[in-house]
């Protein structure tokens, strides 16, 4: 399975289709109608929030997804996938790659990223690491992850607060580990992907620029204001 997997996404864009409540797009068949836009214009894998919105995806879209569910605890910055409990609910669908945040704050559940990845490797299924920083990516590929992406450079305190993707932290990522390096991460102009581009990343991940209209329009008014 990992193989194969690995291979259908390969070299490809993973297109982040994810709208949180609240927002103007959220909702299961919404997303689903997204995955299934985004798999008509050539993605190769679909990344997906919570476990209603994968079944819905998954049902619509014979791509491999890469699913994580966003929940915050008290006390705690881990947002993505952060405890073993939503691994387990994870699990429970039919999703290829489960993610997580790989960073080296403090576990929530005290299990540690270790006993994490083997969990999910005893059912099967491929982990991917979210991190910010080199240190945390080469720990992640110490540890035995199956992909390693920049998902939160930019996302947590001590990380590169870069306006755009980071490519020094994906070029170091790529020369200094062994496990395949997706760019994810505040990839949105056309420039951003040709220079993330130019490290031949394993794969790359793009959200907001394709799925999160709110997001792009304010981008355009932000250029119309101050061009008045």
């Amino acid at each position: 399975m990992k193989i194969d997997v690995l291979n259908k996404i390969k070299g490809g864009l993973i297109v982040s289709c994810q709208a949180l409540e609240g927002e103007a797009l959220h909702g299961s068949s919404i997303m689903s109608k997204m995955a299934i836009a985004a798999r008509d214009g050539g993605a190769v894998g679909i990344r997906a929030n919570s476990v209603k919105d994968i079944k819905a995806i998954k049902k619509v879209v014979d791509l491999p997804v890469i699913g994580i569910i966003k929940k915050t605890y008290p006390n705690s910055e881990r947002f993505i996938t952060p405890t073993l409990k939503e691994i387990k609910q994870l699990l429970d669908t039919d999703v290829e790659i489960i993610a997580m945040d790989a960073t080296l704050r403090k576990q929530i559940d005290s299990i540690s990223l270790k006993e994490k990845v083997d969990y999910i490797h005893a059912a099967n299924k491929l982990v991917m690491a979210d991190i910010s920083t080199l240190e945390e990516g080469i720990e992640a590929d110490k540890i035995g992850f199956d992909l390693i992406s920049t998902t939160l450079s930019g996302y947590t305190k001590y990380s590169n607060q870069n306006q755009g993707p980071d490519i020094k932290l994906l070029s170091e990522l790529i020369k200094k580990t062994n496990t395949p390096i997706i760019a994810e991460g505040k990839i949105f102009l056309e420039k951003d992907l040709k220079n993330v581009l130019q490290e031949k990343p394993f794969a790359i991940v793009i959200g907001s620029a394709i799925t999160r209209p709110k997001l792009i329009t304010k981008h355009y008014n932000s250029i119309i204001e101050n061009f008045k």
